[in-house]
């Protein structure tokens, strides 16, 4: 039972970490229960493999408790009680699917155990290498399913830029791998400091002396100048609608919605902007609605500034989550539509099997439907890289597109679904995405937070939340190409391949 409280309190350090808490230091000391309680306890597979679900459960559940907040959906038909046990149930499965990655990793490490299972400096550096090894596999392979958010990277955003400088390398794997690595470290240390102690320091020793060495190299990349020329200046507003879901697709919302885009346009025109910037679905019509019935659109053919705008799109029978790009003249130049898509929200898993048990969490009548992993998005400014809200939390959906050429980033969000936790966790989530890229990032939100970033991850202005907001700031394109814009996770990878080669060794040699 101490243990399991152990473990479970660990699991909730790192629950702690991520925004909007300011406690970003809990994660490299949140992993060491979890460690210790596998590699040095005698228990049975089934005993770890609870210990790795409490810990998982701890994390998951707290940082994602933000899901909740879809509760009360009373303004889209479903009754008090009803809508309780749907927020419950979706807390309960994000939380249970994070926890099931914890899972596998303690059954992993179980057999690291068995294998490295001498008191030696060497199996220490073993149980470290392949613990990275298989924590940032998991990783990668949860990161490439529909439903994924909560990296362990994620817990040092916004606060420790200089760590999150080494994403530029190897994408948010070398965050994730620093922090399971100085846990792994530190638990070993610590088991050995009454049984061995010149071991112990220098377990120790060299736990401080990574960590130190991770943040150095973090530190001089967060020194670097930017060089940016004003040729390649964009001056971007932002118009943060704040139109609440309640009303957002009714008569008042659409009311509220058209009027406060519509002077919101105007005013950042006439203040000089080159491009406006709407959240997702700012204006929740498909295109021909808004030409045919909307001042907005009068405006920009008045006004003759372009418009990033998020709205629906057509396709089939079907539609689309999009951002338009539409001229000073009127009209539709690209059009971006949402990759990946809410699931629940936005679509039904298994639709044949569930859609007939599971009503999607959305008041729509029509199927949203994915846009091309493939998309260019060309604007009169360059190639822009776009993230439609969820996708802030998929790496490799910036990456590729950086790679593709785009200059500079541009996310469109909504976030009034949760509590506030969840919309600093966005924003956190784009900051890592902008030092990933070495890119610019102007984020439009429509409840907060929407900001802009610059490519070492500062927020040089973000807005309240649950506020109407008007603001315009300066971005830059840029060329360059970091390592892991050029060759993806290879660090990953390379851990993967060293832990086999151990496993090899251990085993055979």
């Amino acid at each position: 039972m101490n243990q399991i409280i152990l473990t479970f309190f660990g699991g909730l350090l790192m629950g702690l970490s991520p925004a909007p808490n300011s406690v970003f230091y809990l994660a490299w000391l949140a992993l060491i229960p979890l460690w210790s309680n596998i590699i040095f306890s005698k228990n049975s597979l089934k005993q770890n493999l609870l210990l790795g679900l409490v810990w998982g459960i701890g994390f998951h559940g707290v940082a994602l408790f933000w899901i909740t907040g879809i509760h009360p959906m009373t303004w889209m038909g479903v009754p008090w009680l009803a809508s309780l046990l749907i927020a419950l149930f979706c807390w309960i499965f994000i939380m249970l699917w994070g926890a099931v990655l914890v899972v596998v990793w303690s059954f992993g490490m179980t057999f690291v155990k068995r294998l490295c299972n001498t008191n030696t400096f060497k199996d220490s550096l073993f149980r470290i290498i392949l613990g990275v090894a298989l924590w940032c596999g998991l990783e990668w392979l949860w990161s490439n399913t529909p439903l994924w958010w909560s990296s362990l990277s994620y817990t040092q955003s916004p606060n420790n830029l200089w760590i999150l400088q080494l994403s530029k390398l190897s994408g948010f794997s070398v965050i994730t791998a620093s922090i399971v690595a100085i846990n792994g470290l530190l638990a070993e240390s610590n088991y050995y400091l009454s049984r061995n102690r010149s071991q112990s320091y220098s377990l120790l020793s060299l736990a401080l002396s990574l960590l130190v060495l991770l943040h150095g190299l973090g530190f001089y990349l967060f020194q670097q100048p930017l060089s940016d020329t004003p040729d390649k200046a964009i001056k971007v507003g932002i118009i943060q609608g704040n139109i609440p879901n309640e009303i957002k697709l009714y008569p008042e919302g659409f009311r509220k919605a058209i009027e406060g885009y519509t002077t919101g346009y105007q005013k950042l025109a006439s203040q000089g902007v080159d491009v406006v910037l709407t959240p997702e679905t700012a204006l929740p019509y498909f295109w021909n609605d808004i030409v045919q019935n909307s001042s907005f659109y009068q405006s920009i053919l008045q006004e003759k500034i372009p418009v990033w705008l998020g709205a629906f799109g057509v396709q089939g029978n079907n539609y689309t989550n999009s951002l338009f790009t539409v001229t000073g003249d009127g009209e539709i130049i690209s059009r971006f539509d949402k990759v990946k898509l809410v699931p629940l929200g936005e679509y039904i898993p298994f639709e044949p099997i569930f859609g007939k048990i599971i009503n999607r969490l959305s008041p729509l009548d029509a199927h949203l439907v994915s846009g091309k992993t493939n998309q260019i998005f060309n604007t009169p400014f360059g190639r822009a890289i776009v993230g439609i809200c969820y996708e802030s939390a998929f790496a490799e959906h910036f990456r590729k597109q950086t790679q593709n050429g785009g200059e500079f980033i541009i996310t469109a969000a909504n976030n009034a679904h949760y509590s506030k936790s969840m919309p600093a966790q966005h924003h956190a989530q784009d900051i890592i995405r902008a030092i990933e890229s070495d890119r610019y990032i102007a984020r439009a939100t429509n409840t907060g937070y929407s900001a802009f970033i610059e490519p070492h991850g500062r927020t040089f202005w973000i807005s309240g939340i649950n506020q109407y907001q008007l603001h315009f700031d300066t971005i830059y394109r840029r060329n360059t190409e970091t390592l892991y814009v050029r060759f993806g996770d290879w660090l990953t990878k390379l851990l993967l391949i060293s832990g086999i080669v151990l496993i090899v060794i251990k085993k055979f040699m």
